[in-house]
């Protein structure tokens, strides 16, 4: 150790990549069951603890203030199904979610389906992912995963008597089931080898497991699987995507053991979504349409597409849900969502929510026969609404609010601002500050970005993020291309060889910030997870002067060595979004940018690393390595890595841990601006 911070040992091994020879002492890391690596981290973890005790006092206030403005017992407003009134709800002192139904909405608690907190009495993590009731009302088809390494178990629980079946299907994966129209089928999906969903099957209740059959397989590794039913019940909807391309295939529900029909052929650079709506299947596709149309095809010709909603440039269309006698859309317009009924001749109304920047979803509708639709929207500074449209009258009526106890929030203001990056594209940046912090360049910032995968990360309420405004900090959301907040063209301008736009983009809304006088240049903190995490370091990398402090959550660090092991989980389908670094000019340019590869012998901002020891999608051992490598190649930088032992990709799972988890990383942004 020096100055008491854990050094890993080093071991010669040689990467040979397109750009020549490189050592990487640190290679070994990647072997989990080693002794010495499970001692490196648990000398990490220690080192860290220590730091977090002993700042237990500040981490005990924001705690204490992120507990007390939520209501600890809470409930869902219950979504109406065939004739059952469904929610869920917490209550205090316990971790984890109850799932209750009944016959109207003041008596939806009354019939517990599931409790999360028994289920996970016996296990250090817990995460429920499907949870889907069959069209009797009579089963539920759920799955867990117990360790976060997001293999899930089913099990059906029979809902008359509480009790589950003998069913058991062990490592399928995340989510994705689907009833048949009779409920004696289930369709659901399993990975391989390297974590891919890549078969679909059939499982007969009460048969063994070992009696199912398979569906489909797809062999390109570069295709995930999914399936669904549609909202009308009516068909069964295998998809395979690749970042490029798709193909789905339908299947009736009233007809489960028919052969899949397949919709279209998948063709390079295409992609489609189907979803049925009464005599037509409903592809919202990029063929011919950047960012995306919507076409119709009758039910017994389903690769026969005519036109029906118009592609707009620069307008993307992310979703499109049928319903018996309308269909709602969302649409990313600008950098914000927008969401539109649509009528049986394609004309369209847009739902008006909120004037500042805000997120707009659909929420849950199962219903296929409704009048109207339930809306989800939020801001910074407005908590979560549920929210119900009626379609004919065109009015919004709130079922519920999420409260926030022990706070004005109307103290609070959000607005949207745009940075200019050094090739002069502007980028969208969302504020939000305390009305009575000043815009004199005085104020702490912390900046959030993602910019990748063209995930676009609508603004949302966080209670945590308060205690940082109330103590005078301006809290920023970049929209950095990699995204696809203002269309598919800002994503292909973030990804590839044009990757170092993301952040690029990010740092030009960091100098923003600075030189427009919102924020104390020397006083910024940027945030991100997973992609997100490398964003974090690739911008500490290429200007770490400009940040006093950077939080890396389960970073993807490591990029070049990661995307040249075809073996490991996820990299073959990744090469679609960031190249295949086996060759050139991949190999180069993605060596330019790679934060492990780029640690060098500067100070860089005091930095906070994290990790999940069963991690599948971004692998404990990158973060782990850049750690160790930067605390032997910038001894001088302050440096927390906390490895989670228990626990994957989205950290501790019960809300009182992750409140905790969140009190100890606002603490260190405290931290890093004193």
């Amino acid at each position: 150790m020096t100055n008491g911070a854990p050094l890993a040992p080093q071991r010669s091994h040689v990467w040979q990549r397109p750009t020549g020879a490189v050592e990487d002492p640190y290679a070994w890391l990647i072997e989990r069951t080693n002794p010495d690596t499970l001692a490196y981290l648990k000398a990490e973890n220690a080192y860290s603890d220590a730091w977090f005790a002993d700042h237990k006092t500040d981490i005990d206030a924001v705690f204490a203030e992120i507990k007390s403005r939520i209501n600890e017992d809470d409930s869902s407003y219950p979504v109406e199904h065939r004739g059952w009134w469904y929610a869920s709800r917490t209550e205090a002192g316990k971790s984890y979610a109850i799932h209750s139904r009944g016959r109207t909405v003041d008596t939806a608690k009354d019939e517990v389906l599931l409790d999360e907190n028994v289920e996970a009495k016996q296990h250090e993590y817990f995460a429920l992912s499907a949870f889907d009731i069959s069209n009797d009302s009579n089963l539920l088809a759920w799955s867990y995963d117990i360790d976060g390494g997001e293999y899930y178990t089913i099990r059906i629980r029979d809902l008359r008597t509480g009790k589950d079946l003998p069913d058991v299907i062990e490592n399928s994966t995340y989510g994705a089931v689907a009833w048949s129209a009779n409920d004696e089928w289930l369709f659901y999906v399993m990975p391989d080898e390297q974590m891919r969903p890549w078969q679909v099957w059939r499982h007969r209740i009460g048969t063994p497991s070992t009696d199912d059959v398979l569906i489909v397989e797809e062999s390109d590794e570069r295709f995930f699987m999914g399936v669904g039913a549609t909202r009308s019940g009516d068909w069964i909807v295998i998809e395979a995507g690749s970042k490029t391309s798709s193909e789905a295939w339908v299947i009736d529900a009233h007809n489960p053991t028919s052969t899949p029909i397949s919709v279209a052929p998948r063709r390079d650079d295409v992609e489609y979504q189907v979803d049925h709506w009464g005599e037509h299947f409903v592809i919202t596709t990029n063929l011919d349409a950047l960012d995306f149309t919507v076409m119709l095809a009758p039910v017994d010709s389903p690769s026969q597409w005519s036109s029906f909603v118009p592609h707009v440039a620069g307008q993307r269309i992310a979703q499109f849900d049928c319903f018996a006698d309308f269909a709602v859309m969302q649409r990313w317009v600008n950098a914000q969502q927008v969401i539109s009924i649509v009528q049986r001749d394609g004309t369209s109304v847009p739902i008006s929510v909120l004037d500042e920047p805000h997120e707009a979803e659909v929420d849950a509708n199962p219903d296929y026969e409704t009048s109207v639709v339930r809306l989800s929207y939020q801001s910074l500074t407005t908590p979560a609404v549920t929210a119900q449209y009626d379609v004919a009258t065109r009015t919004l009526t709130t079922l519920k609010q999420i409260q926030t106890p022990h706070c004005d929030l109307s103290q609070y203001v959000s607005e949207r601002v745009w940075a200019v990056a050094s090739d002069g594209t502007r980028v969208p940046l969302d504020t939000v500050r305390h009305r009575s912090t000043p815009l004199n360049g005085t104020a702490p910032g912390l900046i959030y970005a993602y910019g990748s995968y063209e995930i676009s990360v609508a603004p949302w309420f966080s209670a945590g993020r308060l205690s940082l405004l109330d103590r005078g900090w301006v809290w920023a959301l970049a929209h950095p291309r990699g995204g696809g907040e203002m269309g598919r063209q800002w994503y292909l301008d973030g990804k590839f060889l044009q990757k170092r736009n993301t952040f690029t983009d990010t740092i030009a809304c960091a100098d923003h910030l600075a030189s427009s006088g919102i924020c104390d240049g020397n006083k910024l903190v940027v945030r991100g997870g997973s992609a997100g995490g490398l964003l974090v370091g690739a911008c500490i990398t290429i200007a770490p002067e400009r940040f006093a402090g950077a939080i890396a959550e389960v970073p993807f660090v490591d990029v070049v060595s990661t995307m040249s092991d075809p073996l490991l989980p996820l990299t073959v389908t990744e090469w679609e979004e960031w190249g295949d670094p086996r060759t050139e000019p991949f190999a180069s340019y993605m060596q330019s940018y790679s934060p492990y590869d780029n640690t060098r012998n500067v100070v860089y901002p005091k930095l906070y690393v994290t990790a999940g020891v069963n991690d599948p999608r971004v692998s404990y051992h990158e973060p782990t390595k850049w750690v160790a490598k930067m605390r032997n190649v910038s001894p001088e930088t302050f440096v927390l890595f906390h490895c989670e032992m228990g626990a994957g990709h989205g950290g501790p799972s019960g809300r009182y841990e992750q409140w905790w988890d969140e009190a100890r990383t606002l603490t260190f942004a405290l931290h890093c601006v004193q």
